[in-house]
C-alpha cells in the first residue's frame, strides 16, 4: 500500500515515499545498464604510452566505466583505487601452470585481489586468454586452465567474495567449428574434451563465459562471401535468414552461433561477456580509419540491445583497445587503439553522458531523501 503523506507535521513538504520510490526507479532506469555496458581493454605493449595515473584519468574523462587488463599490474591496481572503474583482471597464460597449486592460487588472490579490495571494483578474474588445445602456441597450456580456474575460485570463495567477483576464462571463436547458420553453431569436435568441463564449471558457479569476438577477422578472411556493410553494422536490410531470425550484422550472427554452441554443450544457461572486440585502423586489408570508426561507434550503440536469439538483453562488451601499441606484431595489431599514445582520441566515440562516480553520489542522495520520508 502506498503511503501518501507523513505522520510528522514537520515533513509535510517532503515528497511522499511513493513519489521518491518512483523517482528512484526512473533514475535507476535512466542510467540503466545501457550506458554502462561498454568497457575498454587497457593493453600496455607500447614504449610510448602515458603514465598509468593519466590513463585512469582519461578513462574517467571519457566516461569509460569498465576496464580489462591482462595481468595484475600493481601500478594499475594502485591507480584504480577509489576510481569506481569496474575491472576484468587477467591471469596471464604464463601463470596458469603455477596456479594449479592451490597454495599459489591463494597467494595470487591475496596479493592481487584481497590487497586491493574493496577500493578496486573487481568484476571478473579472466584465468587465461585464448587458450586452445589445437593451437600449437597454447595447446600445452590447456591442461592447466580448469585447475587454475577452480583454485582461483576457491581462493575467492575463501575470501567471501564469490558473489562480487566471478571467475572465468576468455576464448576466441576459432573453437567454434560450425557457425552458419547461427542456429547450427557448434564447438569443434577436437576441443570438446577441453571446453565441456569448463562450461560445466562455469554453470555450477554461475559465471559467464568471456569471448573475444572480431567480425573484422571473419570479414577479412572471406570478403568474397561476406559484405563489408554486414561486418560494420551498416547493412540496411537482413542479409542472413535463419528460420524466423533475420541477421543484419555479423556480430549478432557470430554471438548467436556461440550461444547455439553452448546450448549443444549443455551450457545454454551461460551468459556471454564479449571481452574483446575491435577493428584496426591501418596495417592490413580493410583496416582503415573510417571502417574502425564505423564499427566501434555502431558497436557501442548496438550492444545496448540483444541478438535475434537473445533479444532485449544488453551485451556487456569490452572494446579493444585503449591505445595503439607499437610493440605488438604483426603490423595491424599496432592499430586497434581508440586513442593515440598522446591521449588524443582517434575517433569521436560516445560512452554515455553520465559517469559512474557521479551516479553514485546522485543515487546516494536519492536514497537519503527516501530515508528521510520513511
Amino acid at each position: 500500500m502506498a503511503i501518501c503523506s507523513s505522520t510528522s507535521g514537520t515533513s509535510s513538504s517532503l515528497p511522499s515515499r511513493t513519489t521518491v520510490m518512483l523517482l528512484l526507479f526512473f533514475f535507476t532506469a535512466s542510467v540503466g545498464i545501457t550506458d554502462a555496458q561498454v568497457g575498454v581493454c587497457y593493453g600496455m605493449q607500447g614504449n610510448n604510452l602515458p603514465p598509468v595515473s593519466e590513463v585512469i584519468a582519461l578513462y574517467k574523462k571519457s566516461n569509460i566505466t569498465r576496464m580489462r587488463i591482462y595481468d595484475p599490474n600493481q601500478a594499475v591496481l594502485e591507480a584504480l583505487r577509489g576510481s569506481n572503474i569496474e575491472l576484468i583482471l587477467g591471469v596471464p597464460n604464463s601463470d596458469l601452470q603455477s596456479l594449479t597449486n592451490p597454495s599459489n592460487a591463494k597467494s595470487w588472490v591475496q596479493k592481487n585481489v584481497r590487497g586491493f579490495w574493496s577500493s578496486v571494483r573487481f568484476r571478473y578474474i579472466a584465468v587465461g586468454n585464448e587458450i586452445s588445445p589445437v593451437n600449437r602456441g597454447t595447446a600445452w597450456l590447456a591442461q592447466f586452465v580448469l585447475p587454475a580456474m577452480r583454485n582461483i575460485h576457491d581462493a575467492i570463495r575463501s575470501a567471501g567474495l564469490q558473489d562480487q567477483i566471478k571467475v572465468s576464462t576468455a576464448i576466441d571463436l576459432t573453437l567454434v567449428g560450425n557457425s552458419y547458420p547461427p542456429s547450427a553453431g557448434a564447438f569443434r569436435d577436437d576441443v570438446r574434451s577441453y571446453l565441456n568441463p569448463i562450461i560445466r564449471f562455469l554453470s555450477s558457479i554461475r559465471s559467464p563465459l568471456l569471448a573475444n569476438i572480431y567480425p573484422y577477422f571473419t570479414y577479412a578472411g572471406n570478403p568474397r562471401d561476406i559484405s563489408l556493410p554486414y561486418a560494420l553494422f551498416t547493412s540496411p536490410s537482413v542479409v542472413v535468414w535463419d528460420g524466423q531470425r533475420g541477421y543484419k550484422n555479423l556480430f549478432d550472427a557470430t554471438l548467436d552461433a556461440l550461444y547455439s554452441a553452448l546450448e549443444r554443450a549443455s551450457g545454454g544457461s551461460l551468459e556471454v561477456v564479449v571481452s574483446e572486440s575491435g577493428w584496426p585502423s591501418a596495417g592490413a586489408f580493410a583496416a582503415t580509419f573510417d571502417n574502425g570508426r564505423t564499427y566501434l561507434s555502431n558497436l557501442i550503440q548496438h550492444v545496448k540491445r540483444g541478438t535475434p536469439k537473445r533479444p532485449k538483453r544488453a551485451i556487456e562488451t569490452y572494446l579493444f583497445a585503449m591505445f595503439d601499441e607499437n610493440k605488438k606484431q604483426p603490423e595491424l595489431e599496432k592499430h586497434f587503439g581508440l586513442f593515440f599514445p598522446n591521449k588524443q582520441p582517434k575517433y569521436n566515440l560516445n560512452f554515455g553522458a553520465k559517469k559512474n562516480w557521479d551516479i553514485s553520489a546522485e543515487y546516494n542522495a536519492t536514497v537519503l531523501l527516501l530515508k528521510s520520508d520513511i
